[in-house]
C-alpha cells in the first residue's frame, strides 16, 4: 500500500526509474543521496523519506544493481561504492511497517550478503591492478563498502551473526594483503565492540576458523599493522568472552601460543597490548577467569531464583490485594460498629441523666409533700434523719469509687507478680530438667575413693562368702586320671557318631525307595488293565516286606471265607494268627525280587 503525502522527488524519481532504460538506473539512484543530504539528520522528515524510498521499491533497485556486473554500470566501482552508502543509510534507521517481516528476514540480509560480495571482488581486483593509483582507488572503494556495511550492522546487530557465519567474510579475512587485511579486521574489531555476544551464537567451526586466521596473522606476517591490528582483536576477544579466553588457554591447537608470544620483538607500538594478552593467557589470569565464571554463575542463579520469588509474588498479587481488602473491609466494618457504640453510649448516658433528673424532682416533689404532712415541731428531726441518710449514702458511693480506683492502680503490679510467678515456675521446671538430663548423660567419673570403714566392712564380706564357699582342691594324680577319662568318653562320642551318621544314611536311603515304590504304586494301573510285564515291576526285593504282605493277604482270605457266627466276636481291624507252616508253603511259591527261585 502506497503511503500518502508523499515527497514529490521520491515520486518523480521512482516514475523515472521505472520508465528508463536498465543501463541508466544505477545513475539515477545516486540522486538519493542528494535527497537525504539536503534533509536534516535525525528528523522525521529524513523518517519519512527513508519510507517513501521503501515503499516505491527503489531499495530493492538499489540491490538489484549492486548484484550486476561492474562493468555493465555506467561510472564503474564509483558508482557502486556511492550505492552502497545510499542503501545502508536507506536501511538504517527504516520502520517497515506492515512489511517488517520481509524487510528483516529478507532485503537486510541479502544486502549484507551484496556487500560482502562486492568486497570480495574489489579484492580480487586489487590483488589483480597492477598500477599504483587504480589499488588506491580500489582500495577506497572497499573502505567505503566496508564503512556501509558496518554502518549497516551498527543499527541491526541481528545482522552479525549472518556477517559472521558467511564464506564471503571468511575469504575477506583470509586475504594475504596487508592492506585488505588490516582493513577487514579493523571491521571486524568494531563489529566486536558494537556486540560481542554474536561471536558465540555462529557455528564452532567458523569461531576456530577466525581464531586461526588471526592468529595466524599475529604469528606470522611481518607487517607491524596486520600484527597489531591482529593482537587487538586477539585481546578483545579474548576479555570479552570468557570461553574463548579458556579455548585459547586450554585447546591443544593453540598450545604454545603463549611462549610464542613471549618470543616476539620487544619496544613495537603493540607491546602494550602484547602484554596484555600474554598475562591473560598466564595459569593466574586463568584462575581469576574461572573464578569470576563462577561468580557470574552464581549471579545468574541468583537472578533466575529473583525472577522466581517475584513471579510468584506476581501471582499471590490478586489473592493479596483480596486479603488487602477484606483486611480494610473488616477495619471499616469495626469503625463503624465502634461510631455505633458510642452513639449508643451517648444515647445510654442521656437516658441516664434524664432518669436522674426525673427522679431528682420525684424526690423533690416527695420531700415536698411529706414536709406538708409532717407536724411543724418534727420537721427538723425530719431534715436531720434526711441528711444523715443522705451522708450515708454519699460516703457509701465515694468509699466504693476510691477502692476501685486504687484496685485500677494496683492491677498493674498485681499482673506483673503474676507473670514473675509464672515465669519462676516455668525457669524452675526448665533448670529441673536441664538437670536430670545431666545426671542422664554425664560422664562416668570412677568409683568413689573408699574409707577406711568400708575397707573394713568389704573384706569382712568376702571372708564370709569364701568360708561359705570353699574351694575344692585337686591333686595333680587325680586331675590326669580325670582327663583320660574325658579323652576316652569324648573318643567314644565320636566313634558312636560316626556309626549313627551311617545309620541315618541307611534311613534316608531306605525312605527314598519307601517314597519311590510308593509313588510308581500310586501312578500303578488296575489289574485289569496290566498288560506284558508291567505287574513285574511292583514286585518287592525285600524278604520282610513279602512276607507280611502275604500274612495281611491270607488273613484278609480267611476272614472272607469264614461263616458268619465266626465273626460275630471280631472287628475289621483285628489281626489273625497265620501257621508259620502255611506261611513258609506259600512264600514258597512267592518270586522275591532279587532272589533265584529254589
Amino acid at each position: 500500500m502506497k503511503p500518502t503525502g508523499t515527497d514529490p522527488r521520491i515520486l518523480s524519481l521512482a516514475a523515472e526509474v521505472a520508465n528508463s532504460p536498465e543501463q541508466n538506473v544505477p545513475v539515477i539512484l545516486l540522486r538519493l543521496k542528494e535527497i537525504m543530504n539536503n534533509t536534516p539528520l535525525g528528523s522525521s522528515e529524513l523518517k519519512k523519506i527513508k519510507q517513501d524510498i521503501y515503499c516505491y521499491d527503489l531499495i530493492q533497485y538499489c540491490l538489484l544493481v549492486l548484484s550486476q556486473d561492474c562493468s555493465r554500470i555506467q561510472g564503474g566501482w564509483t558508482t557502486i561504492s556511492q550505492l552502497t552508502q545510499i542503501l545502508s543509510h536507506c536501511c538504517v534507521g527504516l520502520e517497515p511497517g506492515e512489511d517488517a517481516e520481509e524487510f528483516y528476514n529478507e532485503l537486510l540480509p541479502s544486502a549484507a550478503e551484496n556487500f560482502l560480495i562486492l568486497g570480495r571482488r574489489l579484492q580480487t581486483c586489487f590483488i589483480n591492478a597492477s598500477k599504483g593509483e587504480e589499488k588506491d582507488a580500489l582500495l577506497h572503494f572497499f573502505q567505503i563498502v566496508t564503512d556501509s556495511l558496518f554502518w549497516l550492522l551498527g543499527d541491526h546487530v541481528q545482522l552479525i551473526q549472518n556477517v559472521l557465519q558467511s564464506d564471503h567474510f571468511l575469504h575477506l579475512l583470509q586475504t594475504d594483503n596487508v592492506q585488505i587485511g588490516s582493513t577487514v579486521m579493523t571491521m571486524l574489531q568494531s563489529i566486536l565492540q558494537i556486540k560481542s555476544g554474536g561471536l558465540l551464537r555462529i557455528e564452532v567451526k567458523t569461531l576456530h576458523s577466525i581464531l586461526d586466521e588471526v592468529v595466524f596473522k599475529l604469528l606470522s606476517t611481518t607487517s607491524p599493522v596486520i600484527r597489531s591490528t591482529a593482537t587487538k582483536l586477539l585481546l578483545l576477544m579474548a576479555e570479552s568472552h570468557q570461553e574463548i579466553l579458556i579455548l585459547l588457554r586450554l585447546s591443544a591447537c593453540y598450545k604454545g601460543l603463549r611462549s610464542l608470544l613471549n618470543k616476539q620483538e620487544p619496544g613495537t607500538e603493540f607491546t602494550q597490548e602484547l602484554r596484555q594478552l600474554i598475562a591473560l593467557l598466564s595459569p593466574n589470569v586463568y584462575q581469576e577467569v574461572e573464578e569470576q565464571k563462577l561468580h557470574q554463575a552464581a549471579c545468574l542463579i541468583q537472578a533466575y531464583w529473583k525472577g522466581f520469588q517475584t513471579r510468584k509474588r506476581l501471582k499471590k498479587l490478586p489473592s493479596a490485594v483480596i486479603t488487602l481488602q477484606r483486611s480494610f473491609r473488616s477495619k471499616r466494618t469495626k469503625m463503624l460498629l465502634k461510631l455505633n457504640r458510642q452513639k449508643e453510649e451517648e444515647d445510654r448516658r442521656l437516658q441516664v441523666q434524664l432518669q436522674r433528673q426525673r427522679a431528682m424532682r420525684l424526690s423533690r416533689e416527695i420531700r415536698l409533700s411529706r414536709l406538708e404532712v409532717v407536724h411543724p415541731g418534727q420537721v427538723e428531726k425530719h431534715n436531720r434523719e434526711i441528711e444523715e441518710k443522705s451522708a450515708l449514702i454519699i460516703q457509701k458511693h465515694w468509699r466504693g469509687y476510691r477502692e476501685r480506683k486504687n484496685f485500677r492502680q494496683q492491677r498493674p503490679s498485681l499482673t506483673e507478680y503474676k507473670a514473675a510467678v509464672t515465669l519462676q515456675r516455668a525457669t524452675l521446671k526448665f533448670l529441673a530438667k536441664c538437670h536430670k538430663k545431666k545426671k542422664l548423660f554425664a560422664p562416668w567419673q570412677g568409683f568413689r575413693e573408699l574409707t577406711d570403714a568400708r575397707r573394713v566392712e568389704l573384706k569382712q564380706q568376702v571372708d564370709d562368702y569364701v568360708r561359705r564357699h570353699p574351694s575344692s582342691e585337686m591333686s595333680d594324680v587325680t586331675s590326669r586320671e580325670l582327663h583320660s577319662q574325658a579323652q576316652k568318653q569324648l573318643q567314644h562320642y565320636f566313634m558312636g557318631r560316626a556309626l549313627q551318621e551311617r545309620a541315618q544314611q541307611h534311613r534316608e536311603a531306605l525312605m527314598a525307595q519307601i517314597s519311590t515304590n510308593i509313588e510308581q504304586l500310586m501312578k500303578a494301573p488296575s489289574l485289569k488293565e496290566a498288560e506284558g510285564k508291567e505287574p513285574e515291576l511292583f514286585l518287592s526285593r525285600s524278604r520282610p516286606v513279602a512276607a507280611k504282605a502275604k500274612q495281611a493277604h491270607l488273613t484278609t482270605l480267611k476272614h472272607i471265607q469264614a461263616p458268619w457266627w465266626k465273626k460275630l466276636g471280631e472287628e475289621a481291624g483285628d489281626e489273625m494268627d497265620v501257621p508259620k507252616d502255611e506261611l513258609s508253603v506259600e512264600l514258597g511259591t512267592l518270586f522275591i525280587g532279587g532272589t533265584k527261585p529254589p
